[in-house]
């Protein structure tokens, strides 16, 4: 009996089951499949296209050479003026929204005037150095190896030097992109505004008053693209030419030339790598040893000398370049007190008596603007050997 209570508790819940299943009725025919969908690509086959040794990989290690990669500048990207060259961010906002190199009045007081290359408050929050999509905007998003291009701006580049009144556009559009950001800062007065360059080539002899001088005073780093053009140099006298590269090369002939060693490719370093000059319609057997190249570097160096020594003088007994403590060349900042910057300089500083600088005329005041054009240009005439030579052989002229 206590065998037969177990069993009823069994399988009572079964038979249940199965009574309400009863009620549903028979079940209905089976409907017609659907078209099957079309398969989609395969992800991992897709990447390999790119993702390979010989792509991606590689250029991801040349890319680990670079400045851009190895360098600190964006670190500077949290302040709004500096973000549009030393941060990803900065940069890919400015490009968007088309922003202007010209100089507004100021809207809270119309006696001053703002530079309106700026990025937005949006684009100062971690930012982040410069990467591959910085430049190759249309990166994954197709998924296929045609998105390298285009890249994220190939239009001319209004200079921010000259508040957009001149413009760098090379015959080669890729080497815009480059111009974007290796392009020299403006020199601003006391009311924001750019000074009147014009004014220092028209009347040379005049006292410079456009602007106080400091430590700092000047173009800021990125003068390349503007030396490469022959475009913005304060031009006394006359003559001025260009070479061949500024419209049969570009930026990437040479700095992404065949890689060789640490150089070329992706890490956009031109050092000591001859392929992108010694292809066919340029140069043969060009070499750091050739004649060529010697004779154009100790060409410039020695008018960079020159001119160096002569803006010196200025200062009767004291240098107006600062020396670089490291490796003892002038850099084109001015020995002028600088609290954080430059605490040993000679002029202005409180511990040795608050000695002003001598006045400057506007022709010395060119000559220390050009001399930093070329100095941070760094390619010692390469880039455009007539247009920089030029460039020093009249200022030094006119000095």
């Amino acid at each position: 009996m206590k065998l037969k209570i177990i069993t009823r508790s069994l399988f009572y819940p079964v038979a249940a089951i199965l009574f309400l299943a009863s009620c549903e009725g028979p079940m209905g025919p089976a409907g017609l499949n659907g078209q099957d969908g079309q398969d989609g690509t395969d992800a991992n086959e897709t990447c390999k296209t790119c993702h390979n040794s010989v792509v991606v990989d590689a250029k991801s290690r040349e890319y680990s050479y670079s400045v851009h990669a190895t360098g600190g500048a964006y670190t500077q990207g949290t302040r709004n003026a500096c973000a549009p060259c030393h941060s990803h961010q900065g940069f890919m906002d400015v490009v968007s929204r088309n922003v202007s190199a010209s100089f507004v009045t100021d809207p809270t007081d119309n006696s001053k005037f703002i530079n309106s290359y700026v990025a937005s408050s949006s684009a100062l929050s971690l930012p982040g150095s410069i990467n591959c999509f910085t430049c190759h905007s249309s990166l994954h998003t197709n998924y296929n190896s045609t998105e390298f291009l285009p890249l994220t701006s190939t239009a001319a580049v209004p200079m921010t030097m000259y508040g957009g009144t001149k413009s760098l556009d090379f015959a080669q559009e890729s080497s815009n992109l480059c111009a974007k950001c290796h392009q020299p800062r403006p020199v601003t007065g006391a009311d924001g505004n750019v000074i009147n360059y014009a004014a220092l080539v028209s009347n040379p002899d005049d006292p410079f008053t456009m602007a106080s001088v400091g430590y700092r005073t000047g173009i800021h780093y990125g003068p390349h693209a503007a030396m490469a053009a022959g475009i913005g140099g304060i031009e006394l006298g006359t003559g001025y030419t260009n070479s061949a590269h500024t419209e049969g090369a570009s930026c990437t002939s040479c700095h992404m030339a065949t890689p060789s060693g640490m150089a070329g490719g992706h890490s956009f370093t031109a050092t000591a790598n001859f392929n992108g000059c010694n292809v066919s319609g340029c140069h043969s057997g060009m070499s750091a040893s050739g004649s060529m190249l010697q004779t154009v570097t100790d060409n410039i160096s020695d008018l960079i000398d020159q001119l160096a020594e002569e803006i010196n003088a200025i200062g009767n007994g004291n240098d107006i370049l600062q020396k670089d403590p490291e490796d003892g060349l002038y850099h084109g900042y001015l020995d002028v007190y600088d609290r954080s910057g430059n605490p040993d300089g000679y002029w202005k500083n409180p511990a040795l008596g608050n000695v002003a600088l001598p006045q400057l005329t506007n022709a010395q005041f060119a000559a220390i603007i050009n001399f930093q054009l070329v100095v941070r240009d760094g390619s010692m005439g390469v880039h455009n050997y007539p247009y920089i030579k030029k460039l020093l052989e009249n200022t030094l002229e006119a000095i």
